[in-house]
């Protein structure tokens, strides 16, 4: 599926798309004033496996997303209410904010997971890209040592390819949708 067919399908041939053309049509004809075609054709939108499913069978990653989730908000915590050495605040409490939202970020998009073609792959990705840049950033913010800092660049790279796994599964569900 090139990207003309999938942008298409974004844009014109997804059922939200037809119903909103549908129901456009039929407002414009009550409008001008031909009653013929008054009644609106409606899609109905229905999914070939319900989200819950999809979740359950996903593996561990709704339950682990749970934990990362309550793990964020604790640290949060912590981190804001964190009394840091007068000489380093400007240093380390910037890097802890860092180190919080994308523990934060990266936890929401761990929910999608159980949903992509290979949620093994994309999970694995995006945990441990988050352990490893979050849990660096996390140690220099708490500690003032910069020890682990090698390791937030390879899971920052390791978070991008997470992402990327994701653009590959957006085509291969764009492509099923349109066979449908």
């Amino acid at each position: 599926m090139g990207f003309n067919d999938m942008l298409n399908y974004v844009v014109y041939d997804n059922p939200v798309s037809k119903t909103a053309v549908s129901l456009s049509k039929s407002t414009l004809s009550l409008v001008s004033g031909n009653k013929t075609s008054a009644i609106p054709s409606v899609t109905v939108i229905t999914e070939k496996t319900p989200l819950w499913k999809m979740a359950a069978e996903g593996g561990p990653f709704i339950k682990i997303a749970g934990i990362m989730g309550a793990s964020a908000v604790a640290l949060g915590a912590y981190g804001a209410h964190k009394k840091y050495p007068k000489d380093k605040v400007n240093e380390l409490k910037p890097i802890y904010e860092t180190a919080s939202r994308y523990h934060f970020f990266h936890t929401l998009a761990l929910l999608a997971v159980p949903m992509t073609r290979y949620p093994s792959v994309t999970g694995s990705l995006l945990i441990t890209g988050t352990i490893l840049f979050s849990g660096a950033c996390y140690y220099h913010a708490f500690t003032g040592e910069n020890k682990l800092g090698k390791m937030a660049p390879i899971g920052g790279t390791l978070l991008i390819f997470g992402w990327l796994s994701m653009v590959n599964d957006l085509i291969y569900v764009c492509g099923a949708y349109t066979k449908m």
